[in-house]
């Protein structure tokens, strides 16, 4: 079986092993998602995949200011101990998150946190899209999920590209520095701020005489 590049991303992000030990453990395996991951557990190659159960409770609060001061982002990023969280990688990471934030404008942190009525909406659109095209009927469906998946690519931070590496998406960020500092990282929750944002361009009533 041809191990593609696909096959392994997944592998990666299922894992947080490297991009050469996921092809290697893919090899051994002939393809077989489930027999790789056990090849690379049985490596100890498999970090992401064990810590990811275990409860992060420490952790920093971080900000990025961009554009002058016209855009910022806070944001908290859990890990198991106070240790790591004054490291340097850890903290050089959470810096790296809260700009791609700033970056990527996500809207949700996984698609799971995605509200229904937005997801129903979203299909709907697509389907009409694909109808008023003409597109036959019977490929719609897989259509309107093709669309979604790229919804939740541009929405959802952890399925995001990551601004400063387009290999990887910030999931894989994420198994990667699990994978280096040996804890579990979750991030928990961020704010973007954009100056201006949501303002209505007409002056209010109560602002709109001029001095005399």
């Amino acid at each position: 079986m041809e191990i593609t590049v696909e096959l392994v991303k997944d592998l990666r992000q299922r894992t947080g092993a490297g991009v050469i030990d996921c092809k290697t453990a893919l090899q051994e395996a002939k393809g077989n998602m489930e027999a790789a991951i056990d090849y690379l557990r049985r490596k100890g190659l498999a970090t992401a995949a064990k810590k990811a159960g275990r409860i992060a409770t420490d952790g920093l609060v971080s900000s990025y200011i961009h554009a002058g001061g016209k855009m910022g982002v806070l944001v908290e990023i859990n890990c198991e101990t106070d240790f790591v969280a004054k490291t340097e990688d850890f903290q050089t990471f959470v810096k790296n998150i809260a700009m791609h934030i700033a970056a990527a404008n996500p809207q949700y942190i996984k698609r799971e946190e995605i509200p229904e009525q937005v997801l129903e909406r979203e299909r709907a659109i697509y389907r009409t899209q694909a109808q008023e095209a003409g597109k036959p009927q019977k490929v719609i469906d897989k259509i309107v999920e093709g669309k979604m998946e790229r919804f939740y690519s541009e929405v959802c931070l952890l399925e995001q590209t990551y601004v400063r590496d387009s290999d990887l998406t910030i999931k894989e960020l994420l198994d990667a520095m699990i994978a280096k500092i040996g804890e579990n990282i979750t991030i928990r929750r961020f704010a973007r701020f954009q100056l201006g944002e949501g303002l209505s361009s007409q002056p209010s009533p109560a602002c709109s005489s001029s001095v005399k």
